[in-house]
């Protein structure tokens, strides 16, 4: 009897200790204890990078390649907006060494005149006589009477360029550079230049009394119809080196455009602005680590930084990378009850 009472509290013993045990591991397991981050990240919503807007000089450059070329063909345009009327010309019997005035738009009564300059030819007629034109509207061809240098240009430097051509470096390949190349003309595509013949010499009246001048005398000589007419091209940038500078024709030149410089303007990395065109945005982070996006205006830029024109002070701290422009809503396609792709 008694070695029975003796098994059975030890078995009551062993399963309240096996108990004990037990609990304190589960006491381990719901622990209510804070639990640690994993190492190496940070709390959601935390911004990591950010940048503080500076000030620096700015130079915009667009970069083309062209070759020289012989006698290249470059474009005039209308001054003003206008009726553009043509003088004759007399082809030249040597490079001419001063400007020839070539054509004059009408406002009114008034004339603007157009000048092919001194080295070049006149090359052709780029629209009707008495056509309407806009400013800036290629009229004249005209021929460059020895090497120049060609580039030709896309639709996108074209926009970048047009209202901008401070300056430009050329660098002919293992050739002399860096120098100056003097732009001609527009960087506008040309169509084909036209030279009408000369009109019929007006009869002399009876009796030997000389005509009274016509319309085509008042405005210049006539044009003897042998002048080589100007064949059509793209968009290309035309430019002229130094006399001293030493050309070989074909060869492969490098142009740096500089379409526009600003001093001590306030600038923040590319990758912090969303946007372009003069219009971006920026995020704004608060010292609680929020962000607020903002309404920035934009100019300059060289690749790595833009211009801040307005929208802020030069205090903020800037969020990087900038804010995700909110995608254009779809518009609803027939037959669709104006349901997205893959809604239910």
């Amino acid at each position: 009897m008694r070695r029975r009472s003796l098994i059975r509290a030890g078995v009551v013993a062993f399963v309240a200790a096996g108990a004990a045990a037990t609990v304190a591991v589960a006491a381990g397991c719901t622990s209510s204890g804070a639990q640690p981050q994993t190492p190496g990240l940070a709390a959601r919503g935390t911004v990591l990078t950010t940048v503080k807007p500076t000030r620096q000089d700015l130079t915009n450059k667009v970069s083309l390649t062209g070759k020289i070329e012989l006698s290249p063909v470059f474009g005039l345009v209308a001054p003003v907006a206008g009726q553009v009327r043509y003088l004759n010309v007399t082809p030249p019997t040597s490079t001419p060494t001063k400007a020839t005035r070539v054509a004059a738009v009408y406002v009114g009564k008034t004339p603007h005149y157009v000048e092919v300059p001194a080295g070049a030819t006149f090359a052709g007629r780029l629209v009707d006589d008495k056509s309407t034109v806009t400013v800036g509207m290629p009229i004249v061809s005209a021929r460059w009477a020895g090497y120049g240098i060609v580039a030709d240009i896309d639709g996108a430097a074209a926009y970048q360029i047009v209202d901008g051509l401070a300056s430009v470096q050329a660098q002919i390949k293992n050739g002399p550079g860096p120098f100056a190349c003097t732009v001609l003309g527009t960087l506008a595509a040309l169509p084909a230049g036209t030279i009408p013949q000369p009109p019929a010499a007006p009869a002399a009246p009876a009796g030997g009394a000389s005509a009274p001048p016509g319309p085509a005398a008042l405005l210049g000589p006539q044009d003897s119809g042998d002048s080589q007419q100007s064949e059509p091209t793209g968009m290309r940038l035309v430019c002229t080196p130094p006399a001293e500078v030493k050309l070989i024709n074909g060869a492969a030149v490098t142009l740096e455009v500089v379409t526009a410089k600003a001093t001590g303007v306030l600038v923040l990395p590319v990758e912090a602005v969303a946007g372009g065109q003069g219009h971006g945005k920026v995020d704004v982070v608060g010292p609680d680590q929020t962000r607020q996006t903002r309404d920035v205006e934009l100019g300059l830029s060289d690749g790595r930084v833009v211009e801040i024109k307005s929208g802020l002070t030069g205090d903020e701290t800037i969020a990087v990378p900038g804010p995700n422009l909110p995608e254009a809503q779809q518009q609803p396609g027939p037959g669709l009850g104006g349901a997205t792709p893959g809604s239910k």
